[in-house]
């Protein structure tokens, strides 16, 4: 006789998977043919019994059948019982619109000041007699500007803020104007670029950041409440690591300390909350998070999010001999390359061409004011396309051969000190190896795989699917990454082929093997226990120990196995072989060499109008003493905005999207992938601002009222619905489709009113965030899930709190 907890289980599956009844060791995969999807919808029936413990998607993975999923629920320990989080009141929204005037008074007085500076400056390199003098005129100007714009966001922290303290204020306030002003200071200033140089951590410290000596910080977010931030010597922090030291919540800012002890690792695709804490000698594992004021014991090693106690070893490279000199003398000739080479040439080469190209006379002469003459047009036309083509004509040649000569200087296994020669070598050859253009272009289509093949990527005997690499695939090296026949990757995926300690580093082979599926944001190191067959969920923690996985998927931080594949995902295998698969791969490559040309001449046409915004504003320079190059850098970015919401809403017909299910050899399929090639890294400029939702509002987001978004991305913008008074944290994905297996599916995403979604997390398609509800940093909200309004989640997968 089934107990009590069995039979309402087995009741509610019957209704979700629309049977009469469900045997009690019926595999809800194998023989009732559910999925994620299905399963999700299911535990979100459950929740509604009162009568029911809560069941997670977790819990239906590691119990597939009603009998052992009641079973253990009546095991389970008796869960806490939180109070809902209460809703926050509402915004007032005259300081959400004095906020956005403030703030765009902000950027026009930057603007009207940078133009100023660089009319001027621009009109000083120009009277320069001969290279020697033009040179020395651009790399003065050039050290001028770097200088400026590394000490600018120094002086504005200090004079607007002081020294960062722990408190809260409310966004929209005054408070908040001065918070974002520093922030956005500093994360335009080029010392971000620096990431991985001594010079940076020197930075830090000028900003009130107490860091020790032997510091190494691989990533670019650069932290905002520095005086908050501690990090002992010899500490390793990888990169695409946030560790903000603020967090924004329920439309509050609230400011928290990090601190990280001696010798401490952080690896990669990690978040470190406000509160967290890691003692001496700890360790933290890549696509992990501490939140809610974890405190790391000293020597242990964590994983997870959030994370949680491992044996396993992230530093896996021995230490190597490294001297303070060698640090001072590679941060001294980082800054000299920096402004002896890389500054002149970007100041004084678009001036040298000028000067020296005589069919650009009408551009440069004193008297070409006539911004309708037909010359000035023709001229702009003609530099824009000699310019587009030359970029990416030698961009291509660059990327593919120079770094391939340097890759003869590092040796797989070797382990090389830090801050030397080698170090340089490995940074020159991600750096060049991972420029977005290319994989923005070829991605999501057949034509990705040879540009891999072209800058390194050893990717065996290709089946090739027209889909094998999304837009977005990064890497240490790409000599060194391996992936398998038949395997197909989503974007984001982090090949991390090189390993670091406080003093050295090493590359080695990183290998995926053959006919896997990968999810998007993954991070895959050397030495990843996978093998043939597997399915890797979106954020899913590659593991390092254990036996190699083969024939299962894995979900989850800390990864856990699930099902490889269900019924649902195999209905569209016939597409994928045989003569349907010739004939749809040959219609789908047809349409993708049709979209990648409609997408340079997209891009062109972009640069043809900042080409002659930028030449009116030079040629005019003389007016109002350079104001207008201030007002050309607004023009451009109204201009660049407006410009890519108009592709945009052309490309869907200025209609909202449908819900899809089907074959990535559907013409639908191919008609949606052009929305991922439109251009939108501009709008990080909108970021905390009320402008963004503006611009959201245009591209077709069902957005609310005073929304506070500190950097989302949304995928599908007319799927989405977010209600008043939503908390959009840093670096969070609002991602309305999924592509798996030669399958897409799309579906509605709604996050209702005054919700929080913390830094670093995804929200899938299918999900429903009730009224105040939170999402916890780097959480990975699964399809179809259905979170309770004022309900606290959290995790990969995220479930109740």
């Amino acid at each position: 006789m089934p107990n009590g907890t069995e039979r309402v289980l087995a009741e509610v599956l019957a209704g979700v998977v629309r049977v009469d009844h469900v045997p009690p060791d019926s595999h809800f995969f194998d023989d009732l043919c559910a999925n994620s999807l299905v399963m999700a919808h299911f535990c979100a029936r459950v929740r509604k019994h009162g009568d029911l413990p809560a069941v997670s998607m977790k819990d239906v993975y590691g119990h597939p059948t009603i009998r052992s999923l009641a079973a253990a629920l009546d095991e389970a320990p008796v869960a806490k019982v939180f109070e809902p989080e209460p809703p926050p009141p509402p915004g007032s929204t005259f300081s959400y619109l004095l906020c956005g005037a403030l703030q765009l008074l902000a950027f026009a007085l930057y603007c009207a000041g940078a133009g100023m500076l660089a009319a001027r400056g621009f009109a000083w390199v120009s009277a320069g007699s001969g290279f020697l003098d033009t040179y020395t005129r651009s790399a003065l100007l050039g050290g001028a500007i770097f200088l400026g714009a590394c000490l600018v966001p120094v002086a504005a922290k200090w004079l607007l803020i002081g020294r960062w303290r722990e408190t809260e204020f409310p966004v929209w306030s005054l408070a908040y104007v001065r918070f974002w002003l520093v922030k956005s200071l500093l994360h335009a200033n080029p010392m971000a670029l620096f990431a991985g140089n001594p010079v940076y951590v020197l930075y830090l410290r000028m900003l009130g950041a107490r860091i020790g000596p032997g510091v190494t910080i691989l990533s670019r977010s650069v932290p905002v409440c520095t005086d908050l931030l501690t990090i002992g010597g010899g500490t390793v922090i990888r990169k695409e690591a946030y560790f903000l030291g603020y967090q924004a919540h329920a439309g509050v800012i609230r400011t928290g300390p990090v601190t990280l002890g001696r010798s401490v690792f952080v690896g990669e695709k990690t978040v470190l909350d406000i509160g967290t804490s890691m003692g001496d000698g700890a360790q933290l594992g890549h696509a992990s998070a501490l939140y809610d004021g974890a405190a790391v014991p000293a020597g242990q090693h964590w994983h997870g999010s959030p994370a949680e106690r491992t044996d396993v070893d992230y530093v896996r490279v021995p230490q190597a001999p490294c001297s303070t000199l060698r640090r001072v003398l590679f941060a001294v000739g980082g800054l000299l390359q920096a402004l002896l080479v890389v500054v002149p040439l970007t100041v004084g080469g678009t001036e040298l061409l000028l000067t020296e190209a005589p069919a650009l006379d009408v551009l440069i002469a004193p008297d070409s004011h006539d911004l309708s003459s037909p010359a000035f047009y023709a001229e702009a036309f003609g530099l824009s396309i000699v310019g587009f083509g030359a970029v990416i004509l030698i961009g291509l040649a660059t990327v593919s051969l120079v770094p391939r000569v340097l890759g003869l200087m590092l040796r797989p296994g070797r382990t090389y000190p830090l801050y030397g020669v080698h170090y340089s070598v490995q940074r020159t050859i991600a750096r060049m190896t991972n420029i977005k253009f290319f994989k923005w272009l070829c991605g999501d289509s057949s034509y990705i795989v040879p540009y891999l093949r072209a800058i390194g990527y050893d990717l065996s005997q290709v089946e090739q699917t027209g889909s094998n690499f999304g837009t977005e695939v990064g890497h240490e090296t790409p000599y060194l990454a391996k992936v398998g026949s038949g395997t197909m990757v989503a974007d984001g995926l982090s090949i991390m082929n090189a390993d670091f300690s406080a003093t050295s580093f090493r590359v080695a082979q990183a290998t995926i093997g053959p006919h896997n599926f990968l999810g998007n944001h993954i991070a895959y190191p050397t030495g990843g226990r996978t093998g043939e067959n597997c399915l890797l969920a979106t954020k899913v923690m590659i593991p390092l120990d254990g036996p190699v996985r083969e024939g299962v998927g894995l979900l989850g931080s800390p990864p856990f196995e699930i099902p490889r594949t269900v019924e649902r995902d195999t209905r569209f295998d016939h597409l994928r072989e045989g003569e349907e698969l010739r004939r749809g791969l040959s219609a789908k490559n047809r349409h993708n060499l049709r979209t990648m040309v409609l997408h340079l001449f997209l891009r062109w046409v972009h640069w043809f109008a900042l080409t002659v915004i930028a030449f009116a504003a030079f040629d005019l320079s003389d007016v109002a003493g350079g104001v207008l190059v201030g007002v050309s850098m607004i023009a451009a970015l109204a201009f660049s905005t407006g410009y890519y919401i108009l592709v945009e809403r052309m490309i869907c017909r200025f209609r909202p999207l449908v819900p899809q299910l089907c074959s990535i050899y559907d013409p639908y399929f191919r008609w949606h992938e052009r929305l991922w090639k439109v251009q939108d890294n501009h709008l990080v400029v909108f970021n905390g601002t009320p402008f963004k939702n503006v611009v959201w509002r245009l591209l077709g987001v069902r957005i609310g009222r005073r929304v506070f978004d500190d950097g989302v991305s949304i995928t599908e913008r007319t799927l989405v619905t977010i209600g008043d008074d939503v908390t959009l944290a840093a670096h969070t994905k609002v991602q309305a489709h999924s592509q798996e297996d030669g399958t897409f599916k799309s579906d509605h995403i709604t996050i209702g009113a005054g919700c929080t979604v913390g830094t670093g997390a995804l929200v899938h398609y299918g999900v429903t965030l009730g009224e105040a509800a939170v999402l916890a940093p780097d959480s990975f909200l699964m399809k179809g899930e259905q979170v309770p309004p004022g309900a606290r989640w959290g995790g990969n997968p995220a479930t109740g709190r």
